[in-house]
């Protein structure tokens, strides 16, 4: 009797983490900063939106890596109509996604609404507070959204001192979303733009080594929300 003939194997890349869509890839928690944007322009999409991403900030640990990851995925980012431009500073980091969510004030925009991220060392969200409370002051846009990504070292590993940045967040009125681990980096980045446009405020999003630094196979379907009763 003949040996039954296998199913060809699937080929897996470790670029599946940006290119699949109704799978789980293998990515790290910086790499999931990365996908994230892209999943929220593909849940655009499939709602009839054109919108856009921009991404800035300032590398610092647990984040120290985030600008290298960003642009080894530039092709891909391009192709979802996501920009990705480190700041000098946090600061002016986070002035410019403040500005992103002034597109559609003006005539002869391009896209519905552009959805920001700002990244920071927990040192960087002190530093940028003055811009932080005035841009959640000023509120998001409707298809825009920001989520303002704080790196935070609790035990001083990295750093001069130790630090957490949801006191900070607080006092700015600032939302705090805080994932226990990289898939949940993917489901709350998400639910954090969709709090950010309906509240029209900033939403804070924690990123601590124990997350940014581990990898797992995380589930990337961009619709993965509404597959499970009681999620967003």
């Amino acid at each position: 009797m003949g040996q039954a003939e296998r199913p060809p194997l699937r080929a897996v890349s470790l670029d599946d983490k940006y290119t699949n869509d109704h799978t789980s890839a293998y990515m790290t928690g910086i790499e999931a900063l990365v996908r994230l944007p892209m999943l929220q322009r593909k849940r655009d999409v499939k709602r009839g939106l054109n919108t856009a991403g921009f991404v800035s900030g300032y590398r610092g640990s647990p984040l120290g890596s985030v600008d290298q990851a960003m642009w080894k995925a530039s092709a891909y980012l391009d192709a979802h109509q996501i920009h990705f431009q480190p700041g000098v500073n946090e600061d002016l980091a986070a002035t410019s996604v403040w500005g992103s969510q002034q597109t559609n004030l003006f005539e002869g925009a391009r896209f519905d609404g552009v959805f920001g991220m700002w990244y920071g060392k927990g040192p960087g969200v002190d530093r940028s507070m003055d811009v932080i409370k005035h841009a959640n002051a000023f509120g998001t846009s409707r298809y825009g959204g920001v989520l303002a990504v704080a790196g935070d070292d609790h035990a001083c590993k990295s750093s001069t001192l130790p630090h957490q940045s949801e006191h900070m967040f607080i006092g700015a009125s600032v939302p705090v979303l805080a994932p226990a681990n990289v898939q949940e980096v993917l489901d709350l980045g998400i639910f954090g733009w969709e709090l950010s446009r309906y509240s029209g405020c900033w939403v804070g999003l924690k990123a601590i080594t124990e997350n940014m630094d581990s990898a797992i196979s995380a589930d990337i379907d961009s619709e993965r929300g509404h597959h499970h009763p009681g999620r967003f």
